[in-house]
């Protein structure tokens, strides 16, 4: 596999900066809690060294005071109490900034994706990859901040201990200290090299998640079960896995090569220091409390090291990827807002929508999607886009919404451009129903509600547009009415207790398929068929009826023709002197429309009336006859 370039890396300073700043606007008392059990933590053993000293020194000497020895062993157990309460105040401390730092980071994460108003950016491997990395970042945030907490906690005590070295020799001191320098080189590296391999990884890592979502979906189990695609799937899993445990194995190898050899050495320089040390004692160079100290120094100076070392790699490879969080939340939306003195609010819809020579494609080498459209959609008016599967029917709907803008041409809305306007805004004066509607694990009253979050729980209006929608009585009959949960992933706030007459669903008669709309008091949640969430969207959508512009892409899939029809005529009805667009493979729908636009291979390729374009001869009486013809060959 040819490995990726890793993203320009976040220096250690920059992301312990942003993740302290993060810190302390979640939680600035732990935080400030914390700093103080450092200092507490930090301080303690070299005092608790030096008391040792003089204990030491005192029952050594002919001449000491019982009290002053006293006092200094009791000063020694308060210190030990000292440490054990920081240690307990510390956990409690990393605690609340873990939570609160973690909750913090993926809210400020989420906000940042959702200031994102086009899809592009969603549509990109990479970004998808840097996201995922950011995820895990964010909620390891607080790691990064006990890391950085425990090593000014092993810089505090190291610099105790040096200088107490310092005073027994200066030279055993810079032996003591050179011997560190190469495990700091090298845990640099390393983490370097840990926080790379993330990177490297990261595609395999996201599609391991994706064939785990395919295996345990509900939605995915029918088809993988019926055509056999389980052993498939969990194989091709284990080969991601496989991929990212082999590049882990060879990383580990090098680092417990360095890590054997970096121990061996510290080692070495602690054992002859302490024969050193031993050796001057024999001589009356040094006391019998400097050998305490020293033996003392000499295992702080070596703990504080390995773990100063161990905080910075660390705090070094969460910094690195901390920067995918910086990046994310930094990114610059995919449709640049307009100026603030330039944007202007989009007006109600009073003259018409038009398209001028407008090109797109998804990305700079992909194939042009829409090729110079030039359309006018007249205010009050109904326009139908029909074509074949791939034209750039549904693009075109995309970029009515702004989720993209074109690359060449613009989109006038009452000779307003739409780069001109706040993607927000122009988006609160739209209704659009797209033929892959969410479906929500929510309840079906919430489910509609979404359509106008302002409306959310106005009862009447939700039950109005269910039944515009034709999905009203469907709901009515569920096992809660419109509070039923519609799906089987959760459980409901407040779950109904179980029917013990019937099966384990509550359905007498043994069908916990769902798929009729309504099954029997008792169960917990309701799977809706394809159509019923079809109606349940274009619900959703008239909760917004009373926009400027309605679009319908696709708004029949999943439903009969008869089903089909009466949804239309009814919309038809709802939106008499208001702008729509449908869009729809079925003529018999579009041919209600006032006008018919043909799209092919991009450009606009036929407009007008049903009957005007059924004279013409063209594609689309082409394509009205040949359905035409099906239906009656059905009927026969």
């Amino acid at each position: 596999m040819t490995p990726r370039p890793a993203p320009r890396r976040t220096d250690l300073l920059r992301g312990l900066a942003a993740v302290f700043a993060l810190a302390l606007r979640a939680c600035p008392g732990a935080l400030a809690t914390r700093v103080a059990t450092v200092v507490v933590a930090g301080a303690a053993p070299i005092a608790a060294s030096w008391l040792l000293k003089y204990v030491v020194d005192g029952l050594t000497s002919r001449h000491f005071r019982v009290a002053d020895l006293t006092w200094a062993a009791a000063g020694i157990g308060l210190l030990t109490v000292a440490l054990a309460a920081s240690a307990a105040v510390s956990a409690y401390a990393d605690g609340r900034i873990r939570r609160a730092t973690a909750t913090r980071a993926q809210s400020d994460l989420l906000e940042a994706v959702n200031r994102l108003s086009g899809l592009s950016r969603l549509e990109q491997p990479a970004f998808h990859d840097r996201l995922q990395l950011a995820i895990q970042s964010a909620q390891s945030a607080e790691r990064l901040v006990g890391s950085a907490l425990q090593g000014a906690q092993g810089l505090l005590t190291l610099t105790g201990f040096l200088g107490s070295l310092l005073l027994i020799s200066p030279l055993l001191t810079l032996i003591v200290v050179a011997a560190a320098v190469p495990a700091l080189f090298a845990q640099l590296a390393n983490s370097r090299h840990r926080a790379d391999l993330f990177w490297r990884t990261s595609n395999l890592a996201r599609r391991q998640i994706f064939y785990r979502g395919l295996l345990t979906n509900s939605q995915a189990a029918k088809e993988i079960r019926l055509y056999g695609l389980g052993p498939y799937f969990a194989r091709r899993l284990r080969e991601d896995l496989d991929g990212i445990n082999g590049q882990e194995e060879q990383l580990d190898r090098r680092l417990v090569r360095n890590e054997t050899a970096l121990a061996v050495l510290g080692a070495a320089v602690s054992t002859g220091a302490l024969v050193w040390g031993v050796h001057q004692a024999a001589t009356g160079a040094l006391t019998a409390g400097d050998v305490s100290l020293l033996v003392a120094a000499l295992a702080g100076v070596q703990s504080s090291l390995i773990n100063l070392v161990g905080c910075i790699a660390q705090s070094h490879q969460t910094a690195l990827l901390f920067g995918h969080f910086l990046h994310v939340i930094q990114v610059e939306d995919d449709l640049p807002a307009p100026a603030a003195a330039a944007a202007i609010e989009p007006p109600p819809l009073t003259r018409a929508i038009e398209l001028r020579d407008v090109w797109f494609r998804y990305s700079d080498d992909g194939p042009w999607i829409l090729r110079g459209v030039d359309l006018t959609i007249p205010y009050g008016t109904s326009l139908a886009v029909v074509g074949l599967n791939g034209a750039g029917k549904s693009t075109l709907v995309k970029l009515l919404c702004r989720l993209y803008d074109p690359q060449r041409g613009s989109i006038l809305w009452d000779g307003v451009d739409l780069r001109d306007m706040p993607a927000g805004q122009l988006r609160r004066r739209i209704s659009v129903v797209f033929q892959d509607p969410m479906e929500y694990d929510l309840t079906a009253a919430e489910n509609i509600g979404l359509g106008d979050l302002d409306a959310r729980h106005d009862s009447s209006r939700i039950r109005a547009a269910a039944e515009d929608a034709g999905i009203h009585s469907t709901l009515e009959s569920l096992p809660r009415g419109y509070d039923t949960l519609l799906s089987r992933m959760f459980f409901p706030d407040d779950p109904v207790e179980p029917d013990d007459s019937g099966d384990p669903d509550g359905d007498p008669d043994g069908d916990p398929s769902g798929d009729s709309g309504a099954p029997a008091a008792g169960t917990i949640g309701v799977q809706l068929s394809g159509g019923q969430w079809q109606r349940l969207a274009l619900a959703r959508a008239l909760m917004r009826s009373g926009r400027d512009l309605m679009i319908l892409d696709e708004p029949g899939t999943g439903l009969d023709a008869v089903a089909e029809r009466h949804i239309h005529d009814r919309l038809t009805t709802l939106r008499q002197g208001a702008t729509s667009i449908l869009v729809s493979h079925r003529m018999g729908t579009a041919r209600a429309a006032d006008t018919i636009v043909v799209i092919a291979d991009g450009r606009v390729q036929e407009l007008g009336g049903h009957a005007e374009l059924m004279l013409l001869g063209g594609t689309y009486a082409k394509l009205f006859t040949t359905q035409a013809e099906g239906y009656e060959e059905s009927l026969r």
